[in-house]
């Protein structure tokens, strides 16, 4: 083969080279172009709600502790063997209803010779203001002395301490017995025995026997940091006792009688830093039980704000933030300031308008700009007046 026949060949061999090399670089172009149309992301589906600003009331919202408007224990004010108890543990009793019996026997015998005892005083007391008249007339007679004469007088007077002591022995002894059968001081919701037929009872600490609720009123006393009460009653603009309250229940609905503040503490706790109070509600149907731990919230005034389902609102590095509809049908970031809670919706005091479109779930799903899909529902059903300003 001559040189320039091996230069054709060379010169051929390139030209089908670069070819195949473009023909490459096309194909590869074409599946980058298809690949790119394959990751075009789908609209997302979400759901969305309507903000709809509203009036909210202004709420202090905290952890309480029930109890009866009385809770009296019932003591035993004498000694003995406890014969019988004479009512059903749990339930209603009425003041003077008897629920024990102590055996009466002693306290009986006790009795009987007081009285003996009050009419052999008795008898000496009528003989001293008898022989005191006696000795009377024989003194203006001159028949006997003075000294005799006051004698008798005396002993007349000391019969009749002693006749007024021997009356409060006998009242001492009949109170005794009557303490034998153990009564309510006061109606309520009776407790349990704390002591069984045949125990020993006595005066003294295990003087117990049971305990009587009232729950009817009834009342809870919570304790709020004084910093929060303040400052919810300058920006309601009330005064003490006058915020209405709410009991909030296990399921988180309020209780369906509304309530009222009869007792504030003059004092702040100087180890808790709280002002005690306590609310007093109507419990007539026996709804509410002694001991529960139930949330209370103050409600007063009210304020302009939007709620928001819990679902709906995002806590970031940078502050809180909720999710929009832009117009361009993309997600996009908005920071919100909330002021504690209505029921399970956070109350949004600044950040939103009526109008706008909150996505409400797949949060995490979501990046600023990406597309989708609304799936419209109904604006949060929490009642405004479920709205505390602080949740603690």
């Amino acid at each position: 083969m001559t040189a320039r026949s091996n230069r054709r060949f060379s010169i051929s061999g390139l030209a089908a080279a670069v070819t195949a090399l473009a023909a490459l670089l096309a194909a590869t172009g074409c599946s980058r172009n298809s690949a790119d149309t394959a990751a075009a992301p789908a609209a997302l589906p979400v759901s969305v709600m309507e903000a709809k600003v509203e009036q909210v009331p202004l709420a202090l919202e905290v952890a309480g502790q029930a109890e009866g408007s009385r809770e009296v224990e019932v003591r035993a004010r004498v000694g003995g063997i406890l014969v019988r108890r004479l009512y059903q543990e749990g339930a209603q009793v009425k003041a003077g209803q008897p629920l024990f019996e102590i055996d009466r026997a002693p306290y009986e015998i006790a009795l009987t010779q007081a009285k003996g005892q009050l009419a052999e005083q008795k008898a000496r007391a009528e003989q001293a203001v008898r022989e005191a008249t006696r000795l009377k007339g024989l003194l203006n007679q001159r028949a006997i002395s003075q000294k005799e004469y006051d004698d008798a007088t005396s002993n007349n007077a000391a019969a009749e301490a002693g006749l007024q002591a021997a009356e409060a022995t006998v009242r001492q002894a009949a109170l005794n017995l009557s303490y034998a059968t153990v009564t309510a001081p006061v109606s309520g919701i009776s407790g349990r025995a704390e002591r069984s037929e045949g125990a020993l009872v006595s005066t003294g600490a295990d003087s117990l026997l049971t305990t009587i609720v009232q729950p009817n009123p009834f009342w809870i006393r919570f304790g709020v940091a004084d910093r929060d009460l303040a400052a919810f009653r300058a920006a309601a603009g009330i005064g003490r006792t006058a915020a209405k309250v709410e009991a909030l229940m296990a399921d988180g609905s309020a209780y369906s009688k509304a309530g009222r503040i009869n007792f504030e503490s003059a004092v702040v706790d100087r180890k808790l830093g709280t002002v005690t109070l306590r609310a007093e509600f109507d419990n007539a149907e026996g709804v509410l039980i002694p001991g529960q731990f139930i949330r209370v919230r103050m409600l007063a005034g009210g304020r302009e704000a939007v709620l928001v389902p819990q679902s709906a609102v995002m806590e970031t590095d940078r502050g809180t933030i909720v999710y929009l509809i832009g117009s361009d049908g993309t997600a996009q970031p908005r920071p919100v300031k909330t002021d504690g809670w209505s029921g399970n919706n956070w109350v949004v005091v600044s950040g939103l308008k009526s109008g706008d479109r909150i996505i409400t779930d797949n949060l995490l799903k979501l990046k600023p700009g990406t597309p989708v899909k609304p799936d419209v529902q109904p604006a949060t059903d929490a009642k405004p007046a479920a709205a505390p300003a602080t949740k603690s």
